[in-house]
């Protein structure tokens, strides 16, 4: 299996207004008192190490103590945005355990746990520059998949929630060698959705450490899901390779899963299952949808000799002759959702 090669330093895309009113009328907006380059003011900063002793590419950080004082105070109020929509009932019984500084990458998180004093549970969030790309696969995300993404923007700061679940390399090392083969058939099956769930929305870059691996506990059995945590390379690449997970060779192990474990014939239902739930998904929120689509059209997120790429690699694989109109990135998306949708009503109706 060949690497696929991913251009590293994709630049950031600023928020356009369009997007910014898209987002005001699906309450993504907020005002804050602190931003992402507030945060870059650490004075001192330690590595994180694994338990294994590795270095984790974070870093945690420190700030002056008056600094900190007034920084606490607003990172507990974004909590407050996200869980609560701003309540401030809790604030007195909130507190900043940590701020955590992520070196790897193009987005250069801060992720900041905050305790709840009362019974000592935490829960983390991320702070971000805010990337029109990564908005647009956040938005999708929480359309087309059977996932919530809470999320909030701030001028050029983003706010994610932390999406709960193993990285998938860690499962991968670790957890899946333990797994039964009932499991690890179910893992297979799963893989193969995510997969076909990231081709049909463009979402790329999904190696093992971009995803996470739920397992979710039904009665006398062990269920699991896949989710992705990271949609900075959404709609940006011109390699078709990108937007395919198996073809990542840190994922070789879920692709000989799925080859061991499934039939050709049960993977092709497995992917017709996915494109009938993300048509049903759009369908029941289609004046978002369109709406979403009406504004990444207009958009400019990726070169054109990407989209002239992809367009024509999709072409090949899909014989879609609509896309040899698009000029946008956001066009090529459209026209492949309008596709599966169209697909869809053909088949639903013989």
């Amino acid at each position: 299996m060949d690497d696929v090669l991913i251009e590293k330093k994709k630049p950031f895309y600023p928020i356009i207004p369009e997007l910014r009113e898209y987002l005001e009328a699906n309450n993504r907006l907020t005002r804050l008192n602190v931003n992402y380059e507030d945060l870059l003011r650490f004075r001192d900063y330690t590595p994180i190490l694994d338990k294994h002793g590795n270095d984790t590419l974070w870093l945690s950080v420190y700030y002056d103590q008056s600094e900190f004082r007034e920084l606490e105070a607003n990172l507990n109020k974004i909590y407050t945005l996200l869980h609560s929509d701003g309540d401030t009932a809790t604030l007195p019984y909130l507190k900043v355990d940590s701020i955590e500084f992520c070196t790897f990458g193009n987005s250069k998180p801060f992720r900041i746990r905050v305790r709840n004093v009362l019974n000592d549970n935490y829960t983390n969030y991320y702070i971000k520059r805010a990337d029109a790309s990564r908005v647009y696969g956040l938005e999708l995300e929480d359309i087309i998949s059977n996932n919530r993404i809470n999320f909030l923007l701030y001028r050029e700061t983003l706010i994610e929630e932390h999406i709960l679940g193993i990285p998938g390399d860690v499962f991968i090392s670790e957890k899946l060698p333990d797994c039964n083969e009932q499991e690890k058939a179910q893992i297979a099956k799963e893989f193969v959705k995510f997969n076909e769930r990231c081709f049909i929305g463009l979402l790329g870059d999904m190696r093992s450490y971009n995803y996470v691996v739920i397992p979710i506990h039904d009665f006398d059995q062990v269920v699991y899901r896949i989710r992705p945590i990271d949609f900075d390379q959404q709609s940006y690449e011109g390699k078709i390779e990108v937007y395919d997970p198996y073809q990542f060779k840190e994922n070789k192990v879920m692709l000989e899963l799925v080859t061991q474990k499934l039939r050709p014939n049960s993977i092709e239902q497995y992917r017709k299952e996915v494109r009938s739930a993300i048509v049903k998904r759009i369908l029941s929120d289609i004046d978002r949808f369109d709406h979403l689509m009406k504004v990444v059209k207009k958009d400019h997120i990726a070169p054109i000799e990407h989209v002239n790429q992809l367009k024509s690699d999709l072409k090949k694989r899909t014989y879609i002759n609509g896309f040899d109109f698009c000029k946008s990135m956001g066009e090529v998306l459209d026209t492949g959702f309008r596709f599966t949708m169209k697909n869809y009503r053909n088949i639903s109706h013989q």
